[in-house]
């Protein structure tokens, strides 16, 4: 276990598993179960990782699998280039709950609920990149709006905590924007750019915590970098032995999971890696 501290962040990370999987991606924590779900999005698996027993496993879908839905009604919903699906991990089955028909050239890439239980999700080109062909879409009850449109790499999605604003990356900008979000109507506006990323790595994922500060994987920074939402201005950065870091999010205890997809670390090829960073507090 790796001790870093950097600014004001002290924190200790554990690599939990290397699972030989080409790009791991959207973590989301179940709070009431206390269980961790992500993707491996090119090897169209929904993982389940359990804390406590330390079991990992996966159900199989058919097509390019993208993000996780931890949903009131439905329960885990998955989202795969061919659909919607509810799963059970128990009796290890995919039921498809919903059909949305996407361009050939088109798949899925990140995903999160508003606070309406709405299915927000970017798409992006695949299976080459192709230049603002993507959008940010919004599902619900059998509508779908476009947010966002003219993305490129449609990446992570943050709402504070009374989602009135909405952060939201489109990756070869090099920049998270604020939106202001009506949770009545599920619209938004944009308003600015509030972080521009200048070094190495360019913004994937995304969390947010109770303080409002945005938690960003930086893909080809080997970190996790913070940011204050209300100006813009950095709060510390968390190293991760992995170059692709891809998303991140938080458990119970206000820690961090952590994805990373496949990376050349000191010329050494590193599989897709799943990470837990345990915070520090001084208080």
């Amino acid at each position: 276990m790796e001790v870093s501290t950097f600014n004001i962040m002290k924190y200790q990370i554990q690599l939990i598993a290397e699972i030989g999987e080409e790009l791991l991606e959207g973590p989301v924590f179940d709070t009431a179960s206390s269980t961790l779900y992500f993707v491996s999005i090119l090897g169209c698996r929904v993982y389940r990782f359990l804390p406590i027993t330390k079991e990992l496993n996966y159900i199989q879908l058919d097509s390019p699998t993208s993000c996780v839905f931890i949903t009131r009604q439905f329960g885990i919903v998955a989202v795969a280039v061919s659909g919607f699906y509810v799963l059970d991990f128990d009796l290890q089955r995919a039921k498809k709950l919903l059909e949305v028909k996407l361009p050939k050239f088109l798949r899925y890439n990140d995903g999160i609920l508003d606070a309406r239980e709405r299915f927000i999700i970017g798409t992006m080109g695949f299976p080459e990149v192709i230049e603002n062909a993507g959008s940010l879409l919004s599902y619900t009850e059998g509508q779908v709006t476009t947010l966002v449109s003219g993305t490129t790499i449609s990446n992570g999605i943050a709402f504070s905590r009374d989602s009135s604003k909405m952060y939201f990356i489109d990756t070869p900008t090099r920049t998270v924007k604020e939106y202001a979000y009506n949770i009545e109507n599920g619209t938004c506006e944009y308003i600015r750019e509030i972080i521009r990323f200048t070094g190495n790595g360019v913004p994937d994922g995304m969390d947010i915590d109770e303080n409002g500060n945005l938690w960003v994987a930086e893909w080809g920074g080997y970190c996790v970098s913070v940011w204050n939402s209300v100006n813009g201005e950095s709060v510390g950065q968390i190293h991760i032995p992995s170059e692709n870091v891809t998303s991140v999010c938080f458990d119970n205890f206000r820690n961090l999971y952590v994805t990373a997809a496949s990376s050349f670390v000191e010329g050494k090829e590193k599989g897709g890696c799943l990470y837990y960073v345990k915070m520090e507090n001084d208080e």
